[in-house]
């Protein structure tokens, strides 16, 4: 990686690595042993400390984060991130790192992290950055311990080859980038605001309640479990992952494309709810609305399909699959052995509700295709900066991109 990364860098960059980047000041610290920390240590408020599910693309995802109490914190105190550490997960996906923000100042390097702290010579963010050019990531990969699982340490993570320009290029190098990713999370933002309104929404149609006796209706009288689809038309339909899944948003930000196999069938306006442990108590539920008018793609066998009815909104079908009390009824009726629990279609489409308002439906269901076409825009928007950033980073990191062209680049798109 080193000679191919460093060829064509300006001469002045220093050619370097990751412990000696962390030399002035800062280092490379492995997180607290499990013995330091226990399951009952756990609280449900408390200091966020940041495991390795919690490690995104840069970012640190604080949707059901671990907490731990003000005094054990104080007793793990060498272990607090300050904003700028970069936090690694030492096992399974070892090319995933975080940047601290401002907002998780103060928070804890969990078990099973590394904590990064660059020296005083080096940005974070540029660093940060530079962690996840793409030969980076396979450098890392190939240099991981394990035979099933690659386990990084500070000593691998230290050999890390390192290119750093002067700090004021870092800087300028990593502001360019920022941009990008800061116009990515402002569009995430709204998105989570209009789910959370939508989510609001549902409840007041009165599906979240204990139904009435009197006016219970089938869930299936308005929404299908896994309907007939018929097989994909094309040689490499889309294809979606569990992994790309979210635990607590509706879009599917990721799929590929492959030749067809078995696995669930489905089309735009459906929703993909996972029903294996854990999954299925994580969370993971998506909406399709990203393929072309009558495309029919392919998912992971452990997806249920839910497709809203006739007459009823498309997106009833995941507000309910988000319900508190249609999950709760999904995981009471799981079945299997020990971490290999699932529910089937058939289980979990033994549900019943409250009978809906059709006026209130019909008003749910007008603002929610209004605010789903606006996020589905955003995803779109997202999609288009990621793919932007994720060309410029490695361009960028070996200098073979300057910076003011790059800023005239990400100016003309944002």
């Amino acid at each position: 990686m080193a000679n191919s990364l460093f060829a064509d860098a300006p001469a002045e960059w220093r050619r370097t690595n990751l412990a000696a980047a962390c030399s002035d000041g800062g280092g490379i610290q492995t997180g607290p042993f499990g013995s330091q920390l226990h399951a009952s240590d756990y609280v449900t408020h408390g200091i966020p400390i940041v495991m390795p599910q919690d490690i995104g693309e840069n970012v640190i995802r604080d949707v059901e984060i671990a907490r731990i109490t003000v005094e054990d914190a104080q007793r793990l105190s060498k272990y607090r991130l300050c904003k700028g550490d970069i936090v690694y997960s030492r096992r399974g996906d070892v090319t995933r790192r975080a940047l601290v923000r401002d907002a998780q100042e103060g928070w804890l390097c969990g078990t099973g992290c590394l904590r990064v702290r660059p020296g005083a010579g080096a940005d974070s963010r540029f660093v940060s950055y530079f962690l996840g050019h793409p030969e980076v990531r396979a450098w890392i990969i190939r240099h991981a311990v394990g035979a099933t699982m690659p386990n990084l340490n500070t000593q691998i993570l230290g050999a890390v080859p390192v290119l750093l320009p002067e700090l004021d290029e870092q800087r300028r190098v990593a502001a360019v980038l920022e941009a990008l990713d800061d116009k990515i999370a402002v569009n995430e933002r709204i998105a989570a605001t209009y789910e959370q309104l939508l989510q609001c929404r549902f409840i007041e149609l009165g599906l979240s309640a204990e139904p009435d006796p009197e006016t219970a209706v089938p869930i299936t009288d308005l929404v299908a479990f896994n309907p007939k689809v018929s097989k994909p038309s094309t040689a490499e339909p889309v294809y979606v992952d569990m992994a790309a899944l979210q635990t607590n948003r509706a879009s599917i930000s990721s799929w590929t494309r492959r030749p067809p196999k078995s696995g669930a069938r489905f089309m735009n306006g459906d929703t993909l709810l996972a029903r294996i442990t854990p999954c299925l108590e994580n969370g993971k539920t998506g909406y399709v609305d990203f393929m072309d008018e009558g495309e029919i793609g392919l998912g992971s066998t452990e997806f249920i399909v839910m497709r809203s009815l006739p007459g009823v909104p498309k997106e009833f079908s995941y507000f309910l699959a988000r319900d508190k009390r249609f999950r709760e009824h999904a995981i009471r009726n799981m079945v299997g052995t020990s971490g290999r629990q699932r529910i089937s279609a058939a289980d979990v489409a033994n549900y019943q509700v409250n009978r809906p308002d059709p006026d209130a439906l019909a008003s749910f269901g007008k603002q929610a295709s209004a605010i789903f076409a606006h996020m589905a825009s955003l995803q779109s928007e997202c999609r288009t900066l990621a793919a932007l950033r994720d060309t410029l980073l490695p361009q960028l990191m070996s200098g073979r991109l300057r910076v003011k062209d790059a800023e005239k680049i990400v100016e003309d798109a944002t």
